[in-house]
């Protein structure tokens, strides 16, 4: 009978769906498995084949979990809300939520034709009003413990989207959307204070499973660092604050560069001689994002103000002020002081402006480069400091300024407060009220969620406000504190918002009294495997991480953090080893793949591509290897013999392929599991045949990687009660993971003239007895003299003997 892979993977997805063997228990007898992929947003474009990699890895461990006795879930939702949908409406007339719909139904099709087992009676979508109820709900938890404000602050602006981004989303000074020109611009905006929770987000990393490189990236995003905060005093009689993790280099600092936004530039105005050149540059910096302005590679470039000096506080003597893009006033104190000497972009910026280079830590050539690596020098040109090790100096300047008051110790982050509000139609309305007496006014729980009008049109409006802004119906309204008129807010929520705690409403879906019940929570939290792609274990880790840890703090989540587990899969690249595009002409669509040769055969080959966690090009060539071994698989029914057990032949090649496969499905190592299963194969096809108990382990082992086949064969041969998928994992022993005989190479004079199988634990007597005794060998060493005779254990016999 052929493998027909189209009527046999439409039948059993039926099937499985109709039996609700995927669907999490509500009882709470087992212990409890929560596997989680990062839900994926519906574009019109449909799954690409990058998409299954990780799906049917998280489903290989969420299938051998449920063989291993667990209560597992495995949920499934959209991360619907975003800019792409919005554009395609406003570009094609349509409403976003019809276009929603019609994405997700293409998805859920395609994700089903996969056979990856998730549990669809937990399916979410962040765009439905009962689940963004709650995300209203956690944003008003924020604002009531004082977490979410509003300021007039410089904000990145994406010339085409003509809404806020997130310093985040720009990439390269341009939109992470759209790739269009991001520009400055000051608005009023939403904020939620992530870096009230910058220690404890690199502290619990040691609570987790992480990988390394995947704790690097957050805690090298949050950047801690520690120093001191100095005061400069200046000779317009103001003071400028700033932050420097080398308080012990002071003595060098030679001038202080400032933010070109710095609050008292303004003020200064009628003392500066040269204001017109410092609002040109002010322009130009405008029209650049953070990323732009702060690159260490670009040129340098300043405005020195013409008419304020600061003085330097340990050496009393007056260093001029520059203003320069590359320090932003929303980090720090918006300005910093220069130490040239021992600093590389100082000394750049002091080359060029012909600025003082002042040696403080003995070592190197200043003047011609700075001499950076001076972490354990020995002070010099430091007046109080001179002589002590940096190390020394920093804590005796740290002590001088606190007792003179000129400064003191502090933490300083590179993190800064997530920006939260978007000027656009298709997201989260914000559930806030203007009331011109009471200011901003929660709209009351029992009135969420707040929903989205319908409006005619989409489209940003030219001043940035939301085309909310112009639903005057909806966004007039009454306070909910003194009843007077009031509007409501018209910004919305970033996508992040709902992919920041989608991971709890899993555990309670349809629970309509809060965001998931205690029980619930109690039971499935945290997560115990979360799998996603290295380019969301920043951003999206730290801000549901953050989530998680205020919702832990409030009493609402259970754990203060929300994945036990992280893992990160490589990229699948087109055939030419570049990353696939349309513009490249090298996309895979996973559709022609399944039905040209099954989804068994897809999700084989994408395990076994290469490892797991590096990028791998596709190969055509590859999956037809696949396509191969599941028709050898679907073959041995041909083979089955009556004979009972495992047979002593396969013994240990079936206990050592048992051990090798659930182990390195631990591990992440999908390909070696799979090469594994092939050598096994390739055993029992030398034997000749297959015993049903030997089929029956092959094809549970087998069933978590090519579900639909297995099911097949398994109800084909009544090989066991009810399906594959819920038989236990099957168990090997260690004893018999080890061969008892081993295969040696017989050699005379150096060439191999026969080969033995022999007892592991043979003696070289024994060894060389039986070698002598091999008819081959025999003939060849027949009435010659015997000069040596050697056995190396486990590997060969040699017999040297004289012609």
């Amino acid at each position: 009978m052929k493998y027909q892979h189209k009527s046999i993977e439409q039948k059993w997805q039926k099937r499985w769906e109709e039996a609700g063997v995927f669907h999490a228990s509500e009882k709470q007898d087992k212990p409890k498995y929560m596997a989680l992929v990062e839900f994926p947003y519906p574009s019109g474009q449909g799954l690409h084949v990058g998409h299954p990699r990780s799906y049917t890895a998280l489903d290989i461990v969420a299938r051998k979990r449920r063989m291993q006795g667990y209560n597992v879930l495995y949920p499934i939702g959209w991360d619907a809300f975003g800019l792409p949908t919005e554009n395609f409406a406003i570009k094609n007339h349509i409403h976003p939520a019809i276009v929603t719909e019609k994405n997700i139904a293409r998805f859920k099709q395609q994700l089903i034709s996969l056979g990856i087992s998730f549990d669809w009676s937990r399916e979410i979508n962040t765009t439905d009003p009962a689940y963004y109820k709650w995300t209203q709900w956690i944003f008003l938890q924020l604002f009531k413990h004082g977490l979410a404000y509003k300021k007039e602050m410089a904000v990145n602006w994406c010339t085409s989207c003509k809404c806020v981004l997130a310093n985040e989303e720009v990439v390269n000074g341009g939109c992470e959307r759209c790739g269009s020109e991001v520009v400055r611009k000051v608005k009023s905006q939403w904020m939620l204070k992530i870096t009230a929770y910058a220690q404890r987000l690199i502290d619990d990393l040691d609570l987790v499973d992480y990988p390394d490189r995947v704790k690097a990236q957050q805690i090298n995003w949050i950047g801690r660092s520690t120093g001191a905060e100095v005061a400069f005093q200046t000779t317009a009689g103001d003071e400028i604050k700033i932050y420097t993790t080398r308080p012990d280099t002071i003595y060098g600092a030679t001038y202080m560069v400032m933010s070109p936004e710095h609050p008292l530039i303004e003020k200064w105005s009628d003392r500066l001689s040269n204001l017109d050149a410092i609002h040109a540059y002010q322009q130009e910096a405008a029209r650049k994002s953070d990323f732009e302005r702060t690159e260490v590679a670009k040129d340098k470039t300043g405005v020195k103000l013409e008419g304020v000096n600061a003085i330097n506080p340990l050496t009393g003597k007056e260093i001029p002020i520059f203003i320069s893009d590359y320090v932003l006033v929303s980090y720090g104190t918006g300005a910093i002081m220069a130490v040239p000497a021992h600093d590389t972009r100082d000394w750049e910026f002091a080359k060029k402006f012909d600025l003082p280079i002042i040696e403080v830590v003995k070592g190197g050539n200043v003047q011609e480069e700075a001499f950076t690596d001076c972490a354990t020098g020995t002070m010099i040109n430091s007046g109080i400091l001179d002589g002590l090790t940096v190390e020394e100096a920093k804590k005796k300047i740290i002590e001088y300024m606190k007792e003179t008051g000129i400064g003191e110790a502090k933490v300083n982050f590179k993190l800064r407060d997530w920006v939260f509000s978007r000027q656009r139609y298709w997201g989260e309305p914000i559930p806030i009220v203007h009331c011109p007496k009471c200011g901003q006014v929660p709209v009351p729980e029992d009135q969420l969620p707040l929903e989205l009008p319908q409006v005619d049109s989409y489209e940003p409006t030219e001043t940035g406000e939301s085309p909310l802004a112009a639903m005057t119906d909806w966004v007039n309204t009454t306070c909910p504190c003194c009843g007077g008129p009031a509007k409501r807010e018209t910004d919305t929520m970033p996508q992040w918002a709902g992919s920041s705690w989608y991971f709890l409403r899993y555990m309670d879906p349809h629970n309509d009294k809060a965001l998931a019940s205690k029980e619930a929570l109690d039971y499935w939290a945290p997560v115990d495997w979360y799998n996603g792609g290295m380019e969301h274990t920043t951003l999206h880790l730290l801000y549901s991480r953050f989530w998680n840890k205020f919702l832990y703090d409030i009493g609402v989540a259970p754990t203060p953090e929300p994945y036990a587990k992280r893992t990160s899969h490589g990229m699948i690249l087109g055939e030419n080893g570049e990353k696939m595009s349309k513009s490249r002409g090298n996309v895979v669509n996973p559709d022609d793949i399944v039905n040209e040769y099954g989804a068994d055969t897809m999700r084989m080959y994408e395990m076994f591509i290469g490892d797991f966690e590096k990028a791998a090009p596709w190969s055509t060539s590859g999956i037809k290897g696949c396509r191969r071994f599941l028709e050898r698989y679907w073959n041995l029914q041909d083979i089955l013999c009556k004979d009972e057990g495992i047979r002593k032949e396969l013994e240990v090649s079936f206990h050592k392929t048992i051990k090798k496969v659930g182990e390195d499905i631990e591990h992440l190592k999908f390909n070696t599991a799979i090469a594994a299963l092939m050598a096994l194969m390739n055993d029992i096809c030398d034997f000749g045949s297959i015993s049903r108990e030997e089929l029956s382990i092959f094809t549970m082992l087998l069933n978590v990687f090519a579900p639909h086949i297995c099911e097949e064969v398994w109800e084909a041969q009544k090989l066991g009660d009810g399906m594959v998928c819920t038989q236990p994992w099957p168990q090997y022993e260690e004893s018999k993971c080890v061969e008892s005989t081993v295969e040696i190479v017989v050699q005379v004079n150096g060439k191999v003239r026969s080969r033995l199988r022999v007892p592991l634990d043979i003696t070289a007597p024994e060894a060389i007895a039986l070698a002598k005794a091999d008819g081959k060998v025999a003939a060849e060493i027949d009435g010659k003299p015997l000069v040596k005779e050697l056995y190396v254990p486990g590997r060969l016999v040699n017999l040297v003997v004289k012609k």
